[in-house]
């Protein structure tokens, strides 16, 4: 079964917490702090398995998570990082964000994508020591990890596309120029997956070669198989439309090219657009007057054309050493690179966060915060300075001013109160 969508659900790994901690030697007066840092979380990555070319493994695995950061110890022992997990996909797969839709990354090259980022691993309480506050009696938790609703979307990688209505031609051609082994049968919709072919020869340059299966009129708008397929031909840098010219065909050979160049451009405008090849199929069983209609129509539209026969290999060297000297003129395949992620929109984890004014009392609700707040003495002076100063760091103050709080005020966090003191 050829799957190109799935949905899952992607963590990375929270950092561990710093460790509070102090000096216990028999011998070691008034020893100081001594709490490590927490291990950085594991990352989510992806990597292009060369042996995929479905998504199917997706199907019954929606959820990965990576492995968290370890607490920190005693005597500055930092935590263990957790583990990285890795996600193989098929190549030129698109990340994306569901809610938004936008691209984290489009998985095309042989190298490491990370998707989420692990959260680092918080202080440890021997950071915080200074010469007014030698005793600090906290630390500071680790940062939560990345994670991600994502779409993962197959678009595949092809120099030519192959189009046309269903038995003109096309498997048999992609099998006959290329290493493909679609299946082959007189009957529509033979074919219900993209097929890969490379195409390699004595004296030409190699190239891919896609076929696109599945289009009939209404492709565009779900009838068929077409709307399923017609994002593959997005990639491609040329277009191959095939055309049965054989007695056997029992249609108007040039109504079929404008049916399909519509659905092409009801699609995507951009596909219209792409440099064009029209190929007269099935020669060997040649319908003459559908055959000259064809070649007319082509002139008067200026397009360049080509009749071929899978069967007896009449006009295929011709054909493909043109396609060879027109993809050199061609700008490269679609790729996604950095220049359109959206990665900036990542937000800093103390951005996320909610205030409230409840009953007189200013409620404050952030996990990241809860987390600072479990970790302290609420008791110890110190603490509360140190909580003072994450507030007006991450802009919850500003946020409590907007609300109008006054001095005396009581603020909620974590389930505990706290008065508010300018």
């Amino acid at each position: 079964m050829f799957i190109d969508f799935a949905k899952i659900y992607i963590k990375a790994g929270d950092g561990g917490d710093g460790a509070i901690s102090f000096h216990r030697e028999k011998y070691v007066p008034c020893g100081g702090p001594d709490g490590g840092d927490g291990g950085k979380g594991g990352d989510v990555l992806f990597l292009v398995d060369k042996n995929l070319n479905t998504l199917r493994t997706f199907r019954f695995r929606k959820k990965f998570v990576a492995e968290n950061g370890e607490k920190g110890g005693k005597n500055n022992r930092s935590g263990k990082s957790g583990s990285d997990i890795i996600i193989k996909v098929p190549r030129g797969t698109l990340v994306k964000v569901q809610e938004t839709g936008k691209i984290i990354a489009d998985v095309t090259e042989d190298r490491v994508y990370r998707i989420a980022k692990g959260g680092r691993g918080g202080w440890g309480n021997s950071h915080f020591a200074n010469s007014t506050r030698q005793t600090p009696n906290f630390s500071k938790p680790g940062l939560i990890g990345q994670e991600f609703n994502i779409l993962l979307e197959l678009k595949l990688l092809a120099d030519v596309g192959l189009v046309g209505f269903p038995n003109v031609g096309k498997s048999t051609f992609i099998s006959v120029v290329s290493n493909a082994k679609p299946k082959i049968g007189n009957y529509d919709f033979t074919t219900l997956t993209p097929s890969l072919g490379v195409v390699e020869r004595q004296g030409l340059s190699s190239f891919v070669i896609a076929d696109i299966p599945g289009l009939i009129e209404g492709a565009s708008e779900g009838k068929g198989l077409g709307d399923r397929f017609l994002k593959h031909v997005e990639r491609c840098r040329l277009i191959l439309h095939l055309v049965d010219v054989s007695f056997f065909s029992e249609y108007d050979v040039v109504e079929r090219v404008k049916i399909i160049n519509r659905e092409l451009e009801n699609f995507n405008i951009d596909l219209a657009k792409k440099k064009q090849i029209i190929v007269a199929t099935k020669i060997d069983s040649l319908n003459e007057e559908q055959f000259l209609k064809l070649k007319k129509y082509v002139r008067e539209e200026n397009l360049d054309f080509f009749p071929i026969s899978s069967v007896t290999k009449k006009g295929l060297d011709e054909l493909l050493f043109y396609i060879e000297k027109a993809l050199k003129e061609l700008p490269e395949i679609v790729i996604y690179d950095e220049d359109y992620l959206e990665v900036g929109e990542r937000e800093s984890y103390r951005s996320n966060f909610e205030v409230l004014l409840e009953d007189e009392v200013y409620v404050i609700k952030a996990i990241w915060l809860d987390k600072i707040v479990a970790n302290m003495d609420i008791y110890d002076f110190q603490n509360l300075r140190y909580l003072h100063k994450v507030l007006k760091d991450s802009k919850i103050e500003d946020k409590l001013k907007q609300l109008g709080i006054k001095d005396g005020d009581t603020i909620k966090i974590s389930g505990l109160f706290f008065r508010y003191e300018e």
